[in-house]
């Protein structure tokens, strides 16, 4: 285990979410901030760690819905006081890591690796439900901080903060995940996601994405005051590979390798994460595994996501979240998943099959319609269940026509013949 923190006047006994087994003093730091680190770990390098302190001290904006007021958050600031609220509520916070893209984009920067979420994993302990309400609570007073000095907070309660500037809220507990998710609202797609894990079975998709930064030695630095990070004295701060061995995860991240195992351990199975690799020029290292790699990808998504309806809904919450400003990547996108789903799928029935098809299509359709592409196709036809958005007066609809160039596309009403099915 990696540095524990505790709230130095709590003692057992006194404080009702402390063990026997707990340590509110504080353990010993691990021998993997020594010398001898194995094939999981990494320190980073000076280059390194000067873009993660670029990451934590960059202000970003947590937008606030109707008259809220923007808050403008440093990265390095919320951990902080996120991390000293939960230590004055006998919390015990194991560390603190940064993990996910942006991690891989501070490990190999220079390949243009992008990210758009700031993953903050805090390592907590979450015996009974009484923690899970104490972190939330906690994170939702912290946010109270950052209001601009001007507003008047006295009658500004969690659940106020709460509608205004959170974009989503999970917890799952179950017998072998425990873990909560406050994630804070970013227009651009740049939020701030709080996880605090006390256990959690599976913690990356593929390999790429596999890293997390353990932030403490740099939080530390910038606890003391005017503290910042310096060539001279940089601290000691490692990474972890999550996949398993460091180095040949960084080669993946390097030479844009798409490398996983048992996608069906993954909720949706990394499928959308998968077909985002591939738009992206990611290949797989291994042609043939991957294959039957994909056919659990596959099996794992329609079984979390059974209903059309839902993977429509799960499609274009991915495409929201990940395409912000890449509008022309989203037709590629939805046609490689199209592709993916078409050769790999086997555990649907084929009625069931063509359905799911049929909804990417017409969202890929969509797509075009808004941006007034023409696909390179002679012809669409597609055969499905109409769907409520085609009732919808903002929805293009379009006909590809036979014949020579030039193509000739034009919007027409849809006429839809109940019984068969068919555009």
């Amino acid at each position: 285990m990696l540095t524990w923190w505790a709230a130095e006047g709590c003692q057992q006994g006194s404080c009702p979410f402390l063990t026997s087994s707990s340590n509110c003093k504080g353990l010993p730091p691990d021998s993997i901030m020594t010398e001898g680190l194995d094939h999981r770990f990494s320190r980073l390098t000076w280059e390194q760690i000067k873009v993660l302190d670029q990451v934590l001290t960059e202000v970003i904006p947590v937008h606030g819905r109707g008259n809220f007021p923007t808050l403008e958050v440093k990265l390095k600031d919320i951990i902080c006081v996120v991390k000293d609220q939960l230590i004055k509520k006998c919390i015990v916070v194991r560390d603190i890591r940064l993990n996910g893209s942006t991690a891989s984009h501070i490990l190999v920067a220079q390949n243009g690796t992008s990210y758009k979420d700031l993953d903050i994993i805090f390592g907590v302990e979450l015996p009974s439900e009484q923690e899970f309400q104490v972190v939330k609570e906690s994170v939702l007073n912290c946010l109270l901080d950052f209001l601009p000095k001007c507003v008047n907070k006295e009658r500004i309660t969690a659940q106020t903060m709460k509608d205004a500037y959170v974009q989503k809220m999970v917890k799952v507990s179950t017998d072998h995940d425990r873990w909560s998710l406050i994630s804070l609202s970013n227009n651009s797609g740049k939020n701030v996601e709080l996880k605090f894990v006390s256990s959690l079975r599976r913690q990356f998709e593929f390999s790429i994405d596999s890293f997390q930064i353990i932030l403490d030695p740099a939080l530390d630095v910038y606890a003391r005051e005017g503290g910042q990070l310096s060539k001279d004295s940089p601290p000691s701060i490692i990474a972890e590979s999550m996949y398993g061995d460091f180095e040949e995860a960084m080669d993946h991240l390097k030479y844009k390798v798409i490398a996983t195992r048992n996608p069906e351990e993954i909720r949706g199975g990394g499928l959308l994460k998968y077909s985002n690799l591939l738009v992206r020029d990611f290949k797989p290292a291994d042609e043939a595994e991957i294959k039957s790699l994909e056919r659990y990808m596959c099996s794992r998504f329609f079984i979390d996501f059974p209903d059309v309806a839902e993977q429509q809904r799960k499609i274009e919450s991915y495409l929201r979240n990940h395409f912000i400003g890449e509008e022309k990547s989203k037709y590629d996108y939805l046609m490689t998943l199209r592709g993916v789903v078409d050769e790999s799928t086997v555990c649907l029935m084929g009625h069931e099959r063509r359905q799911t098809l049929n909804m990417i299509t017409i969202l890929a359709l969509k797509v075009l319609g808004e941006q007034n592409i023409i696909p390179n196709a002679a012809n669409v036809t597609c055969y499905y269940q109409p769907a409520p958005y085609i009732s919808d007066r903002n929805f293009n609809n379009y006909y590809i026509a036979h014949g020579q160039p030039p193509i000739i596309y034009q919007p027409y009403s849809f006429h839809i013949h109940l019984q068969s099915g068919m555009v």
